[in-house]
């Protein structure tokens, strides 16, 4: 299991303004935060992945299409929450690059919806049930 994942922003207020409205809705809750870093974990006492927010050092413009991260995909309970999330992020203005739906392309049930947080960093809610 992997423990923890780092994404460095250039704006670690806006980054977290932004993470905290979204991050309950995926299952986490905050970890803690300190001047120079933030970090959430999996809610209710849950095994999981935490993800650390840090400010970047360096200026530099990011790709999911260049060589490092490509993408960070939430598993989540039911398809009404990947609608939820789709809700959300499109009232906090994000680039939606697919819409909830199924990918019948992925291993089945795979029902998910793709969008860019404000960093450009391309992010997935995902239910891997039936289930609404």
């Amino acid at each position: 299991m992997i423990g923890h994942i780092g994404i460095n922003v250039p704006d670690l207020r806006t980054a977290k303004t932004y993470y905290d409205s979204l991050m309950p809705l995926l299952g986490f809750t905050e970890f803690f935060t300190a001047e120079d870093e933030f970090a959430y974990r999996p809610a209710n006492g849950k095994p999981g992945t935490y993800l650390f927010i840090y400010p970047a050092n360096e200026v530099s413009d990011y790709s999911r299409h260049r060589t490092g991260l490509q993408h960070v995909a939430f598993m989540v309970r039911s398809r009404s929450v990947v609608k939820e999330v789709h809700k959300l992020v499109t009232e906090l203005g994000a680039t939606v690059l697919h819409e909830p739906r199924v990918f019948p392309e992925y291993p089945q049930p795979y029902y998910a919806t793709f969008w860019l947080d404000p960093f450009g960093i391309m992010l997935e809610a995902v239910c891997h049930h039936d289930r609404d």
